[in-house]
């Protein structure tokens, strides 16, 4: 099979596993370890599938390699990604599917015959998913079929599916089994799941996360948004997906531990001049701003956490400071260059600069003109 239709499916032929999402470096391919261990075998299949079978056959087995392997009923077609003692490791980590207390076996190396087979059956998969499509809508169901996956030997369809609420598909599956003449299965997915599917471009300028390397989904809440001073924007805070951005939870335990000795933010600060309410924190650099209450954010005090937890201190033993001082270390000039810069390329006048050479070129072409004109 060519390498762009294994791409487009969602595995990788390399080694390396470069265009896996589910890649597994093997860290661990230079050490032998147990019988039972070079035994076990990571084959992958559509996308986020993969599961762990026996090399009951003792095949000399490479990553890359097409294999026919066990399922339910018949054989699967899936390429090797992974092999040695890591398996063992990643078995614990994604759990294999048993089958009367035993891992599923894998007969042998995928034959010509095998691959034509697995090739007409990925060449079926975006037909069916249109027709099952319209299948759905004619039955009225509020499902949405995203995906279709074949068995290598096309005896066996996944059809996965995206739902609000509960669906009773019993009538479709009958449906489904006339028109294709093959045994369904139905595989419900969250609107994550299928965005990793779809894929994308996410605002970052960068492919979206969950298509590329996530591949377990925790829950994410608007408390992680908050603990980042991040503004509870519901556009801007949405991903692609319509869920809270994945992308929320990447740093919040970092803003957490920040955060350990912070001192409340709902407690305004009493001076004798006036009182001062909380207006924006920089979380790392430990300062916090504050503005006088009833007044626009023109008059901005910067003061250091420590400094804050002196004054609420004082505050509460019936004690006021004359006023806030800012700290002169809070404010940084934000023209400092942390870079050097070579061709300009964040001057906001660098294309004007341009224009009044191409001006100065045609006034000196200009008043030459004029002067050959008076000779």
């Amino acid at each position: 099979m060519e390498n762009k239709e294994l791409i487009d499916r969602g595995v990788c032929t390399s080694e390396w596993g470069c265009c896996a999402k589910l890649h597994a470096t093997n860290w661990l391919n230079d050490i032998t370890g147990t019988l039972d261990s070079e035994n076990l075998i990571e084959v992958r299949f559509k996308n986020t599938r993969k599961d762990f079978f026996v090399n009951v056959n003792n095949l000399k087995l490479n990553p890359g390699d097409l294999v026919a392997v066990e399922a339910n009923p018949g054989h699967d077609i899936g390429i090797v990604s992974l092999t040695g003692e890591l398996v063992g490791r990643q078995m614990k980590k994604h759990k294999p599917t048993i089958i009367n207390g035993e891992l599923r076996k894998i007969y042998r190396k995928a034959r010509p015959l095998d691959i034509k087979k697995w090739r007409e059956a990925i060449a079926l998969e975006y037909e069916t998913m249109i027709k099952s499509r319209k299948i759905a809508s004619g039955l009225k169901l509020n499902m949405k079929i995203g995906d279709v996956e074949y068995q290598g030997d096309r005896t066996k369809a996944i059809f996965y599916y995206i739902a609000d609420e509960r669906v009773d598909f019993r009538n479709l599956i009958k449906v489904l089994a006339d028109t294709f003449s093959i045994r369904i299965e139905m595989k419900q997915i969250g609107a994550r799941q299928e965005a990793g599917r779809i894929g994308g471009i996410g605002p970052c300028g960068r492919e979206l996360c969950c298509s590329t390397w996530i591949s377990s989904f925790i829950s994410v809440t608007t408390n992680a948004a908050r603990y980042q001073e991040i503004s509870l924007n519901p556009q801007k805070l949405a991903g692609q997906c319509g869920k809270l951005k994945c992308c929320l939870n990447f740093e919040v335990d970092s803003y957490i531990d920040a955060q350990k000795d912070f001192p409340p933010t709902n407690i305004p600060l009493r001076t004798e001049i006036g009182d001062y309410q909380f207006f924006k924190a920089d979380i790392f650099k430990g300062i916090y701003w504050y503005t006088v209450r009833n007044e626009n954010s023109t008059g901005q005090v910067a003061l250091p956490v420590e400094a804050v937890k002196k004054i609420q201190k004082l505050n509460k033993a019936g004690k006021k400071p004359e006023k806030l001082i800012s700290a002169d270390v809070a404010v940084t000039n934000s023209n400092e260059e942390t870079f050097l810069n070579m061709v300009n390329q964040e001057d906001l006048d660098r294309f004007n600069l341009t224009k009044k050479k191409i001006r100065n070129r045609k006034q000196r072409k200009n008043s030459r003109n004029q002067q050959r004109k008076k000779r």
